[in-house]
Order: structure tokens, then sequence, then C-alpha cells
């Protein structure tokens, strides 16, 4: 059975974790992922798109990000950050992954406010 299969069954929280590197804490779901489907790799690259002009300046991503991670056959992937379903503000193309989730999306909210959370759309 695959660990990853339910997700879902993540609502709400109990602890928010932190790590020096990432501008946001992460919830109990996210922990989860990351250390089941051995993805640290995707929040360090969720971190790093902070830092970008086109996320930073955006003012409806300082509120809400839509993070969407696509792998295709051939195990490369295309990470995306959207304002809203099909409103693409930036991507990045991964040569490859052995990610063994077909596709997931990831919401962090509240980071203008300085206090962002990064979590599973069930934990919202």
């Amino acid at each position: 059975m695959n660990k990853l299969e339910n997700l879902s069954e993540f609502t709400g929280t109990e602890n928010y974790y932190t790590n020096p590197l990432y501008p946001f804490k992460y919830t109990d779901g996210i922990k989860y992922l990351a250390e089941n489907g051995g993805a640290y790799w995707l929040l360090d690259a969720i971190a790093s798109w902070q830092l970008e002009k086109i996320i930073r300046r955006d003012q409806y991503l300082a509120d809400l990000q839509f993070w969407k991670l696509k792998v295709n056959p051939d195990n490369s992937a295309v990470l995306t950050c959207e304002r809203d379903t099909d409103d693409i503000a930036c991507e990045q193309k991964i040569p490859y992954t052995d990610f063994p989730i077909k596709e997931i999306r990831l919401y962090l909210i509240n980071m203008g406010s300085g206090g962002g959370v990064l979590m599973l759309p069930s934990e919202y």
C-alpha cells in the first residue's frame, strides 16, 4: 500500500513545523508528504520561488498561492504557481523526479503577513 494514498485524511493540523531555510511554516500533512514521499526538494523549490520578484510583488500571491506539481510519464515534471485555476504566475520544469504521485496541489497562505503556512488542500 502506498503511504501517500490517504493524504486527504489530514484535516487541520496539530503542529506547525519550521526550517530555517523556508520563509514559511508547514503542517502535519506537508511534513508527512515530505518524509514519506521523499519530497523535501519540493518544499525547497517552493521556498526558493518566494525570493523571486514575480512572487514577491504580486499582492494576490502574498495572500494565497496554489502550487501544483504534475509528473509526466517520462518522470519529468512541471511545478507551477497559480493565482487561481489556470492563472499561472510561474513555472519550473523538473528534468527528473521519482515523486510517487502523478499530480498534487499545495496551498501557501498568508506570505504577505510574514506568517506563511504551506498545507495540503484538505488542511485548508
